[in-house]
């Protein structure tokens, strides 16, 4: 209730003596076809700057002849009796008129359960996979997914659980509507109120037979109004939701539609599809979803009160963020200092800390500093020596086996290795990304020669295939539409076969060495699940099916179709992912669910970065130069005072924890010893190993992926009590720290002064000098505490610290 009153007072503010003349109504006119229908008006005005202003919730609303209809505060419409009214709208002082037609009141037509029924059960969630729609069903009762199979749920409703779910002699007894309401205790809770439009329909359903109403007229679509919207603080926008059939005929089921927020600090959306907008600036999707159709409507948060200067602009990248950032009103953070930029670039691209000399020539070699004077790119310089370092292509062959599932428990040792080596060569021979994606998808012959074939040996059902690369390179994540449409998305059942027909046609096979092979043959397409039909392959979002008459491998033909040009999801998807690991977070996330319905934070700048990894010829390194030399790459990751709640739009970096395999190269380093991995020589490190089963609790708790999944979710980079408890307490770590081989005891043994040694340990450890409070401290330690002990003391703190632990 406060949160509304806060939104009703700010819309009425901004309609002060000031506010437009400018007022509409939506829809003019109305017209209510059954009992249970209902119409949702929207009464829009204009602000003095001239945007668009929701003024429902403070409007006046009556309906002249109140036995044919009647009028909520809210603006729904409901019939009464058959007839024509008209719907009269105050918004201070000034009227408008819509007319209302009410028909079918008196004979409607019979209830359909498919478009009438299943809507109710998933607006109330009775059929979520959190519920009855779960694959064992809850409490002995089951219902599909979402509805996607309503002969089923017929069933049980009506005739399952010996006809205990509806009594047609007295409908009010049923079971479904009587725990549905509460008024039988529900598990659930109460779903539908007593006397609601929903409550009257599903007893009117009952009492004409509880029939399945075969055919019916198919919604085609849904419209929703409006389809965007800028709110300011403690504003808000009801949104109004229009189903359309394939007869045209178009119906308000605003009520029966189901919302949702991506951003909820952003813009709050309640179950009437009443949005309310956040605290928090930014941008934020409403998901409008009703009969496996979806829409969106986008809310921009800005703080209109703010205003910056545009920083400088290094590439395209930099001019469309600050577009973005100046339209939500969020100034970016200053840029980073060489520290913080030298530290953040090594473990971007190398996942490798700069030495303690690296560190320092960067940050204090005069030499540098005159040449920089001569050439003021030395940042641009350093990120090209590090693409060509061989870290580079150890560090991305260690996130590229994680997402191609290269498990040896799988694909066996000799396959994890050879494939682990033939990812090496891609990223230092810097192969196109487009060549690399299409040498994995018609991979074939000896999987455990140097290739990618064995993919193909984790993967091994068509449809298991034809998911993972649809996530992988396409961005798009179509195992929902397996069993049932997509609930956020335009793919069919229909699609999901098609596109898992690309893959049929794979055998595997031993090869008289005896090594395990993949051959392939004429594939064909496969059989829908529910209805049996033969599903011709085709592409996603492809009107035609695939031509494989001049190929004997279908997969060919999918290769040539996703790394085309044109093609919409593949170089965006690429670039997403990159954009992901170097700023934080992606530009769409989560990085691999890009849809209509998930859009990007800023489209133009996706956009243009997809157009521009096609420019580019889908050169990695060079895409990666653009990113790193932005401006906004090179931001501080310290908040100002008016970005500090910001996660999604990038007006400051976002410090990232590092991964499991990163730190413990990180602590070998500084503390000089190497880690000695199980039945590996020592000197290895972490980054190059290929065994993801090799036992070790390090990498359990700090989150190193098993493998199971081609979702880059699977690795967790989540702080935890384990993690913090092995950093103090392990006796691995201490070994380090107090070795008489390692860096602490060669400090403590040399003639270093403390002030030199603290220079070290700072540099070697978070890439700068210490700054003098930190040196203060430190050297308090030297004083009142034995050498060797001081040094073991102090860099165990700089190890224990956030500035180590996390990439700012």
């Amino acid at each position: 209730m406060h949160r509304q009153l806060l939104s009703l007072l700010g819309t009425l503010l901004l309609l002060s003596p000031g506010f437009s003349a400018e007022l509409s109504v939506t829809p003019s006119r109305v017209r209510l076809d059954r009992p249970e229908a209902s119409q949702q008006v929207l009464v829009t005005g204009v602000d003095r700057s001239g945007r668009p202003v929701d003024v429902t919730r403070i409007a006046g609303f009556r309906v002249l002849d109140p036995k044919i209809a009647g009028v909520d505060r809210m603006g729904r419409i409901v019939p009464r009796a058959d007839g024509r009214t008209r719907l009269e709208v105050e918004v201070q002082g000034r009227r408008l008129n819509v007319e209302i037609l009410v028909e079918g009141q008196l004979n409607p037509p019979p209830v359909s359960f498919q478009h009438e029924i299943i809507p109710i059960l998933t607006k109330a969630r009775c059929n979520s996979a959190a519920c009855h729609g779960k694959a064992e069903g809850q409490n002995g009762f089951k219902l599909s997914v979402f509805g996607y199979d309503p002969g089923a749920d017929h069933e049980a409703l009506v005739s399952e659980s010996r006809q205990r779910r509806v009594v047609l002699t007295a409908p009010a007894s049923s079971l479904l509507i009587r725990k549905s309401s509460s008024e039988t205790p529900h598990g659930g809770g109460r779903m539908i109120a007593p006397g609601s439009l929903p409550y009257r329909r599903l007893n009117r359903w009952v009492a004409e037979g509880a029939r399945f109403v075969a055919g019916g007229v198919r919604v085609t679509g849904v419209v929703i109004e409006p389809a965007s919207r800028t709110l300011y603080k403690q504003e808000s926008q009801q949104i109004q939701v229009t189903a359309i059939d394939a007869a045209g005929r178009r119906y308000c089921v605003t009520s029966e539609a189901e919302f949702s927020s991506n951003a909820e600090l952003v813009a709050h959306v309640d179950e009437s599809g009443w949005v309310q907008a956040g605290e928090v600036a930014g941008e934020a999707v409403i998901l409008v979803r009703y009969m496996g159709h979806v829409a969106v409507c986008r809310v921009t948060r800005p703080r209109p009160d703010v205003r910056f200067a545009r920083p400088d602009v290094h590439n395209f990248i930099d001019a469309l963020a600050w577009d973005k950032l100046a339209q939500l009103g969020l100034p970016p953070s200053d840029k980073a200092g060489d520290a913080m930029f030298l530290r953040r670039v090594f473990l971007d691209t190398i996942g490798t800390l700069p030495s303690a000399a690296e560190a320092r020539r960067f940050l204090a070699d005069p030499a540098a500093e005159q040449r920089d004077r001569q050439q003021p790119d030395r940042r641009n310089r350093l990120v090209e020596r590090l693409l060509e370092r061989d870290e580079y292509a150890d560090f991305q062959a260690l996130r590229w086996s994680d997402i191609l599932r290269v498990d040896r428990d799988r694909v066996t040792p000799e396959g994890a290795v050879a494939m682990t080596r033939w990812l090496k060569r891609q990223f230092a021979e810097n192969r196109p990304y487009d060549a690399f994606a299409r040498e994995i998808l018609v991979a074939r012959g000896d999987t455990l020669e140097e290739g990618p074939a064995a993919l193909y040996r984790v993967l091994e059902k068509p449809e298991a295939l034809s998911r993972a690369i649809s996530q992988l390179f396409l961005g798009v994540r179509i195992e929902c539409a397996q069993c049932h449409h997509h609930p956020f998305e335009k793919w069919t059942q229909a699609d999901y076969f098609a596109f898992a027909g690309f893959f049929t046609g794979l055998k595997r096979k031993s090869l008289p060495t005896g090594n395990p092979a993949l051959l392939v043959t004429a594939g064909s397409d496969l059989k829908h699940a529910r209805s049996g039909e033969l599903i011709p392959t085709r592409a996603l979002g492809a009107a035609a099916p695939a031509d494989f008459s001049r190929v004997s491998d279908r997969r060919e033909v999918l290769a040539d179709w996703m790394t085309s040009p044109g093609n919409p999801f593949f170089a965006r998807a690429i670039a997403n992912r990159l954009w992901a690991h170097y700023f934080g977070r992606g530009l769409v996330e989560p990085i691999d669910d890009l849809r209509e319905t998930n859009p990007s934070v800023n489209e133009p700048l996706l956009a243009a970065l997809a157009k521009h990894m096609v420019e580019l010829k889908f050169d990695l390194k060079a895409f990666t130069r653009t990113l790193l030399g932005s401006r906004l790459y090179q931001l501080s990751s310290v908040a100002v005072a008016q970005n500090s709640d910001d996660l999604q739009n990038f007006s400051h970096a976002i410090p990232k924890a590092l991964q499991a395999e990163v730190l413990l190269d990180a602590i070998c380093q500084v503390t000089g010893i190497p880690e000695k991995f199980n039945g590996w020589p020592r000197g290895y490190r972490a980054i190059q190993i290929w065994d993801n089963r090799m036992p070790s609790y390090f990498f359990r708790i700090f989150g190193r992926p098993v493998r199971a999944s081609v979702c880059e979710c699977e690795r967790s980079n989540e702080p935890s009590i384990s993690q913090a408890l092995h950093l103090i307490n392990s006796p691995e770590i201490q070994a380090k720290l107090t070795a008489e081989n390692g860096t602490a005891r060669r400090w403590a043994a040399s003639k270093l002064k403390p002030d030199e040694i603290i220079d070290e340990m700072f540099l070697s450890t978070v890439s700068r000098f210490p700054r003098p409070k930190e040196r203060a401290l430190f050297r308090e330690v030297f004083t009142t505490t034995e050498r060797r002990e001081a040094v073991a003391d102090c860099l165990w703190t700089l190890l224990n610290s956030k500035q180590f632990l996390y990439n700012h």
